[in-house]
C-alpha cells in the first residue's frame, strides 16, 4: 500500500484530494491534517510515501514544515497561489497542483509520482531547494525550529548569532539555542544584510548584538557580543565588518 498524508487548512481542498484518490485502490490515506503542526507529527508517526501539501497555511507554511521533516517523503504541492509555482517545480517535487485542479490534472501528477517512486534523487533535490528557498515576506522575519517534540517560532531579532555544525547550523538566542538542518550559505543569502553579517566561515552575527571588536595575536580579531560570546573573525570577515560599520 502507498501511505499518503494530506495537509491543507481548507477542508474542501482536502476532501477533493481524498475523493480523487478513491480511484487508486493501492492508496492508504493514513491522515488528514489542517496545519503544518499536525502535518509534521503525522509524517513522523506514519512515515508516508507521499504527501499532498498546501504551501500557504496559518501558523507555519508548507515550506517551513518541510524544513523540519527528518525523513523527506515525496511531495505534491497543492495551492491557490501560482506565485510559488516556480519554487515547487525547481524543487523537483513530484508535481504542483494549482487550485482548483481537475481530476485529469490530478491523475497526471499522481502518475508522475508512481513513475518516480523510489527515486531518491528527486527527494534530495527537494531537500536542496529547501536549503536555498526564498521565503514569503512574513517568513523572513522568523525561523521555525524544533525543540524536542515542540515547534517554536524564533523572531529574527532574537537571534544573536548562527554557527555552522556539520550538516546543520546552531541558532543562538540570548537564552537558548536550536539545531536546524540548513546551510550557512542559505542564511547568509536570506537574512537581512543590514542586520546580519557572515564574519567567518562558521559564524553569522546579528550586528545589533555586537559590542566591540578586540584584537588577538597574529593580526586576528574577535567580535564580542552582548551575551559575552566571543566570535572569531576571519580576515575577510573582519574587512567586511569594518566596512559595514564604516571604520
Amino acid at each position: 500500500m502507498i501511505k499518503i498524508v494530506v495537509i491543507d487548512d481548507e477542508p474542501l481542498a482536502r476532501s477533493i484530494v481524498v475523493e480523487y484518490l478513491q480511484s487508486y485502490p493501492e492508496v492508504d490515506i493514513v491522515q488528514e491534517c489542517n496545519n503544518g503542526y499536525e502535518g509534521l507529527k503525522a509524517i513522523q508517526q506514519h512515515k508516508p510515501d507521499l504527501i499532498f501539501l498546501d504551501i500557504q497555511m496559518p501558523k507555519i507554511s508548507g515550506f517551513e514544515m518541510l524544513e523540519l521533516v527528518e525523513e523527506m517523503p515525496a511531495v505534491i504541492f497543492t495551492t491557490a497561489f501560482d506565485e510559488y509555482a516556480m519554487r515547487a517545480f525547481e524543487a523537483n517535487a513530484v508535481d504542483y497542483l494549482l487550485k482548483p485542479f481537475s481530476k485529469e490534472r490530478f491523475d497526471k501528477a499522481f502518475q508522475k509520482f508512481l513513475q518516480q517512486r523510489g527515486n531518491s534523487s528527486a527527494i534530495k533535490k527537494t531537500e536542496d531547494l529547501l536549503m536555498n528557498i526564498n521565503h514569503q515576506a512574513e517568513e523572513q522575519n522568523r525561523i521555525v525550529v524544533k525543540n524536542g517534540s515542540d515547534i517554536r517560532i524564533v523572531p529574527i531579532d532574537d537571534i544573536c548569532y548562527i554557527e555552522a555544525f556539520d550538516d546543520y547550523v546552531k541558532i543562538f538566542t540570548k537564552d537558548s539555542w536550536y539545531l536546524k538542518k540548513k546551510t550557512m550559505s542559505s542564511y547568509e543569502a536570506s537574512l537581512n544584510e543590514k542586520q546580519f553579517l557572515r564574519v567567518h566561515r562558521s559564524f553569522i552575527i546579528n550586528l545589533q548584538e555586537l559590542t566591540r571588536i578586540e584584537p588577538m595575536e597574529k593580526n586576528s580579531h574577535i567580535a564580542l557580543l552582548k551575551t559575552g560570546q566571543r566570535i572569531p573573525l576571519s580576515r575577510s570577515g573582519y574587512s567586511r565588518l569594518k566596512e559595514k560599520l564604516g571604520i
